[in-house]
């Protein structure tokens, strides 16, 4: 069986190579690495402001990551934004919480990274600590710490143990969003993943970075719920569903 098409968002930034200097779409290659080394098939999401591209485009895929990067503006969890609180990316938000939604209502596995998680909470209607004093060695650094999983949730079952990630980030969940349950934790009761649980696919977000790291356990988690969404379908379409 071919692999699962995992979709990555990207985000649209100002950059410069050879005689080159225009807008680009940008995403660090970890990102892809991780998703082959799990065995998925990597596809980028660029931005796309046509109406009903986010579900267009979610239709077409087999599972789908929400890339970290800026901070979530403020106004779309009906806050005002602290000093800390960096500039907004409108266009990122609404791209990407256009794919969240099309991926909830298409039972297309999802994972959030950093602010993917973050973002995922805000879809669902919770809200956000817009700074973190000395969670991860300051803003503006990058360092690792241990992280519990909550027993009995789907991250728990990927990764049964306390384990150190590797980790960027200056702000955290507050408030849940609906339906969203918290799947580990930091030693300081920060949430540091969460998940939808009793939907009928993967939907879990992580506050560290695993593109980061050597384990591929957790992107492992969203292709193999892609794999299984993908054989369901092809299996409903009465298509030859071939090897798992």
């Amino acid at each position: 069986m071919s692999r699962p098409v995992i979709g990555i968002s990207t985000y649209q930034d100002p950059a410069r190579w050879g005689v080159w200097e225009m807008p680009a779409v940008l995403l660090p290659a970890a990102y892809p690495r991780l998703v082959r080394a799990a065995g998925g098939l990597a596809v980028l999401l660029p931005p796309d402001e046509a109406r009903g591209a986010a579900g267009e485009v979610v239709a077409a895929l087999d599972g789908l990551v929400i890339a970290g990067g800026a901070d979530v503006e403020p106004a779309r969890y009906g806050a005002a934004p602290d000093p800390r609180t960096g500039p907004p990316s409108q266009a990122r938000d609404a791209w990407e919480l256009a794919l969240i939604g099309a991926a909830i209502e298409q039972r297309v596995p999802v994972l959030g990274i950093c602010r993917g998680m973050q973002l995922l909470n805000v879809a669902r209607g919770g809200t956000l600590h817009q700074h973190l004093d000395d969670h991860t060695g300051g803003l503006g650094v990058f360092g690792s710490h241990p992280v519990t999983p909550v027993p009995g949730t789907v991250y728990a079952r990927a990764v049964p143990e306390t384990a150190m990630v590797p980790a960027y980030h200056h702000q955290a969940v507050d408030r849940l969003g609906a339906g969203l349950a918290p799947s580990a934790h930091a030693p300081d009761g920060t949430v540091e993943a969460l998940e939808l649980p009793g939907h009928e696919s993967l939907v879990l977000g992580v506050q560290w970075h695993p593109e980061m790291s050597e384990d591929t356990r957790v992107m492992a988690a969203l292709v193999e719920a892609a794999r299984h969404r993908s054989r369901a379908a092809r299996a409903e379409s009465g298509a030859p569903v071939g090897p798992s």
